[in-house]
């Protein structure tokens, strides 16, 4: 039988186990210095191994989910999408590298060109022994998509026979559908983070967000310090969390 979704991941009261960011502002980082878009990217990618460390060291944080490029990203221009893979080979190299965290990527890979989703393999083939910190990337990356893909997937498994689970008892059929998820067997999101003032979520973790917090940040992406995070985490730890009871 599969275990329901575990809601927190905390291990610390007022301390989210696990920390989910949209990085978002890069462009406008970008812009606002005169600077080509393929920087902005450059800058903004090149900060995720400093945000997993500073998550590392609040203790508590096990796990950090970050958002590098949804599905409809892929629709911008092939100049930029190009300067952003390049920045996706170089994190995943200085991921593999650092030894430090446990790499898992979600989201399509098959929507990326071959050598930028072996880049990501790799990474996760290379730290998926290290007892370190949790680091998730969501690349190519929809919730709705995430979604469909499992519905679609749990289908599959029942055309033939059904379960001799009762139908009726939906908490079941929650833990079974979410072992579809791209994010099956992890901790659902105590905080989601998103910078550049935008306050939604754009389809991120549709499924995992029901009972998260959320903190808007203003700070662009590439410009996100440390001590924004420790603002989010204390205004995190200020909540009386209800976990919609």
């Amino acid at each position: 039988m599969t275990e329901p979704s575990v809601l927190t991941a905390s291990v610390r009261p007022g301390v989210p186990g696990h920390v989910a960011l949209v990085l978002d502002g890069n462009r406008r980082w970008a812009a606002q210095r005169g600077l080509g878009v393929d920087e902005g990217h450059r800058y903004g990618i090149g900060k995720i191994p400093d945000v997993l460390q500073w998550c590392e060291e609040e203790e508590g944080v096990a796990m950090v989910t970050q958002w590098i490029l949804s599905v409809r990203n892929l629709q911008r221009s092939p100049q930029e999408l190009a300067g952003l893979y390049r920045s996706f080979t170089s994190l995943c190299e200085r991921l593999a590298a650092a030894q430090r965290w446990r790499v898992r990527v979600i989201g399509d890979l098959e929507l990326l060109p071959t050598p930028v989703a072996e880049a990501f393999e790799d990474v996760q083939r290379r730290t998926e022994q290290v007892e370190g910190m949790a680091a998730n990337i969501a690349v190519a990356y929809d919730g709705r998509r995430e979604i469909v893909s499992a519905a679609r997937s749990l289908a599959q498994k029942y055309r033939d026979r059904w379960p001799e689970e009762p139908a009726e008892d939906l908490s079941w059929w929650e833990g079974e559908f979410a072992s579809h998820l791209g994010t099956a067997g992890l901790a659902d999101p105590d905080l989601v983070i998103r910078t550049s003032g935008e306050q939604r979520l754009s389809g991120y973790l549709t499924w995992q967000t029901a009972q998260s917090e959320l903190y808007f940040c203003e700070r662009l992406w590439p410009d996100f310090a440390r001590e924004d995070l420790r603002e989010a985490l204390h205004s995190y730890a200020s909540r009386q969390r209800r976990l919609g009871l």
